[in-house]
């Protein structure tokens, strides 16, 4: 099919410690080994049948050149230590399928690309007519490749096991069966230690910390040696946290603002409604109120500053990615009342009564609110009578007394009063 096809055009490289072995079935006949050889079949998942049949040929050859005597020590010693060399078999070797004929070979497993075609050479097999002996079970490339890697892998795990290896954590040398290993990295350290580090950061919320602990390392342990180590009810939050942790890197996503809820829901392009797939609770996306159709956003003033503070601090990604989730025009709202509140409260007071901003430019320390008609004191901000005003600025027991135009401005320059 397609697949198998777009699979065989690609290239893909693999470095594997250990290979599938090669099966030799036998039955030894009654006049073995005076007269007849041993009945056999030869198979090998990555080898071919053009491959299998040069090695089943060359057993013949083995026991034309030792017939009377036994024989299955020498073939066996043969396939073990002599069948990579005498296939001309080096590093990389190239796996290929072939869609194989009644009766007809050719060749579904080519050698390294340095090939010369030697004893059993891809060019000198093509053609020849496959051994019955042979057998080549594999049903794609696909699954070869998947039963190689899977063969590999228990091997090397099979050989740690059995090993003896130095925890850097508590210093104790413990069986590899005792220990884990980081694949990017190979640093090793015992279940028990890691057990324990996991679950502390993991408790802390720290999903993405489950890194090597040697120090300066990078590499981060699989979902599936989490799982092996925690328990599932703290796997079980480590996977919601990651989980959490993705969807939060993604602009078209927010959460169902009701506290017991907190479904993710995905948001439509140019649109501000979400719609709670759990709660079918509507919600303005940028707010995260009840959804308010073309009515601005009743963002709180508190939102805003961090809104503010963190679109300032961000860089150009994480400031689109800002405009993307706020929208732009909530963005310069941000950034246009917190340059408002900052200019008021460096060159405003708030009126006491009714708390309206004043701006003083000149003239004496009697202030009228522009808001409320309040009088107040400019200097301690405090009421003044409605009836005499000025009475605050005239009681030696003020504290404020003669100080009615102190850093009142004339001229072009402040007059204060000199005590």
């Amino acid at each position: 099919g397609s697949s198998a096809e777009s699979l065989q055009s690609s290239r893909f490289e693999y470095t594997v410690c250990f290979l599938p072995p090669l099966v030799l079935n036998f039955e030894l006949p009654p006049d073995y080994p005076s007269t007849s050889p041993p009945v056999f079949t030869l198979s090998g998942k990555w080898l071919s049948q053009a491959q299998l049949s040069a090695l089943c040929k060359h057993l013949d050859n083995v026991w034309e050149e030792n017939r009377g005597c036994v024989v299955l020590f020498a073939w066996m010693q043969f396939l073990k230590e002599e069948t990579l060399n005498y296939l001309n078999i080096s590093s990389p070797y190239e796996l290929k399928m072939c869609h194989q004929g009644s009766g007809q070979s050719r060749t579904p497993l080519v050698g390294t690309e340095e090939d010369s075609g030697g004893a059993a050479g891809s060019d000198e097999a093509e053609g020849e007519l496959i051994d019955a002996r042979a057998v080549q079970d594999v049903e794609s490339l696909s699954s070869l490749i998947r039963e190689i890697l899977d063969f590999d892998q228990a091997q090397r795990r099979k050989c740690f096991n059995s090993k003896m290896y130095l925890c850097n954590i508590c210093f104790c040398e413990k069986l590899g069966s005792e220990c884990m290993y980081f694949s990017e990295c190979s640093h090793v350290y015992c279940k028990a230690c890691l057990k324990d580090y996991f679950e502390i950061q993991i408790r802390d919320g720290q999903v993405h910390c489950l890194n090597c602990p040697e120090p300066k390392c990078s590499s981060v342990a699989t979902p599936g040696q989490v799982k092996e180590l925690v328990g599932e009810e703290l796997f079980a939050r480590y996977d919601r946290l990651l989980l959490q942790s993705s969807l939060d890197l993604m602009a078209d996503v927010v959460y169902c603002p009701r506290p017991g809820c907190q479904t993710p829901v995905m948001q439509e392009p140019g649109c501000t409604m979400g719609i709670c797939s759990c709660c079918n609770y509507a919600f303005c996306t940028l707010c995260r109120m009840t959804y308010h159709g073309v009515s601005p956003c009743k963002v709180t003033a508190e939102k805003l500053t961090d809104l503010r503070n963190e679109y300032i601090e961000a860089d150009e990604a994480a400031k689109r990615f800002l405009e993307q989730r706020y929208g732009k025009r909530v963005i310069q709202k941000a950034l246009e009342e917190m340059e408002s509140k900052e200019w008021l409260e460096k060159n405003s007071k708030s009126c006491p009564c009714c708390g309206t901003h004043i701006e003083k430019l000149d003239g004496c320390n009697k202030m009228t609110c522009t808001g409320c008609r309040q009088y107040f004191c400019w200097i301690c901000m405090g009421s003044l009578s409605r009836v005499n005003p000025y009475r605050h600025f005239h009681d030696p027991s003020s504290p404020c007394f003669n100080r009615l135009f102190q850093a009142m401005h004339i001229d072009g320059e402040f007059w204060e009063d000199e005590d």
